[in-house]
């Protein structure tokens, strides 16, 4: 059609068609505009309403979307398109909605299965798959399924760029999955792309003191324990790994000396209630020559004397040629 020349209106509507099914921002733009030129015409025209409650469904507004189709049912009560996608919304809506109600119950899998029956329902639509995708991803956070979560991010981001929750909860899955390098890039690239949101430099912080953290010795590995461990736990794991790792039990062992001091390390820091949350929230009080130095430990390093006579008591003292029986 030459310039000038008024553009049919069916021809208008395949192409707002056209643009709905690229599904990108501006695309939906385009639609957009098309179905309100229509509509200036002719408000009661039940295909620019449907077309305009498709833009509002594309652009994750189900309310407009859902009173677009049922104006264009009130213009034409029998007008299938409108039938259509008015149940396909609503049916997005109602999964959707039940999968919030699983998440919000601790019931993560349950989520889980919902929104991946949702993600079947309508794969054109960009919009609200992404947040599906999002809200699915959160859930294998919460069950420790972080590489499965990180790739949900990512799909989630494909279909919609702009969708910075997607790209935060990336990041926060690859810090709990202990790529925290990764996790502090992509927060840094969230904060270039929204620099007004406050929120974002706390987390900058947060990942960078986690990867700072992540490269020093892990003495929750060394003792064999977990985070939420308590003192007798740490105590009970020392016993085991002091009696295991004793420098006169692994004499062909180079390093036996070293991990004997790590150990010791450990112990000190995780037995003491201050020094372990210290630790947990990386401040630097670890000063060797106030904390294992020296000593009459013959290179020991700051073993608890008590703990030290009870092993020897049980395993009959240590000899220059390792336990003995």
């Amino acid at each position: 059609l030459g310039p000038g020349v008024l553009k049919p209106r069916k021809w208008q509507l395949l192409r707002g068609d056209a643009h709905l099914l690229v599904g990108r921002e501006n695309n939906l733009g385009e639609a957009q505009g098309i179905a309100m030129a229509l509509l200036r015409n002719n408000a009661q025209d039940p295909e620019a309403l449907v077309l305009r409650g498709r833009v509002f469904y594309g652009q994750g507004d189900n309310t407009k979307a859902i009173q677009s189709f049922r104006m264009a049912l009130t213009c034409d009560p029998d007008y299938r398109d409108a039938v259509k996608w008015l149940k396909t919304v609503q049916k997005l809506d109602r999964m959707k909605e039940e999968g919030n109600v699983e998440f919000k119950a601790g019931r993560f899998q349950a989520a889980i299965e919902k929104y991946s029956e949702a993600l079947q329902v309508d794969p054109n639509n960009h919009s609200i798959n992404a947040k599906l995708l999002q809200n699915r991803a959160q859930c294998k956070i919460k069950l420790k399924q972080y590489n499965e979560a990180i790739a949900d991010a990512e799909k989630a981001v494909s279909l919609d760029p702009s969708y910075l929750k997607a790209r935060k909860t990336k990041a926060n899955a690859l810090g709990q999955a202990g790529n925290w390098e990764e996790s502090v890039r992509e927060w840094k690239a969230i904060q270039e792309a929204d620099p007004e949101d406050r929120t974002i430099p706390k987390e900058v912080r947060r990942a960078e003191l986690e990867l700072k953290k992540s490269l020093r010795k892990d003495y929750y590995k060394i003792l064999g324990v977990e985070k939420d461990c308590g003192p007798d736990d740490v105590k009970k794991a020392y016993r085991k790994m002091a009696i295991k790792l004793h420098p006169d039990k692994n004499l062909d062992d180079p390093d036996a000396e070293a991990k004997f001091k790590d150990l010791s390390e450990a112990y000190e820091t995780l037995s003491d209630p201050q020094k372990k949350a210290a630790y947990d929230n990386g401040d630097d009080l670890m000063d060797p020559a106030d904390m294992f130095g020296g000593g009459g430990m013959g290179g020991m390093g700051g073993i608890d004397p008590e703990i030290l006579f009870s092993m020897m008591g049980n395993q009959g003292g240590f000899g220059g040629g390792g336990f003995r029986s």
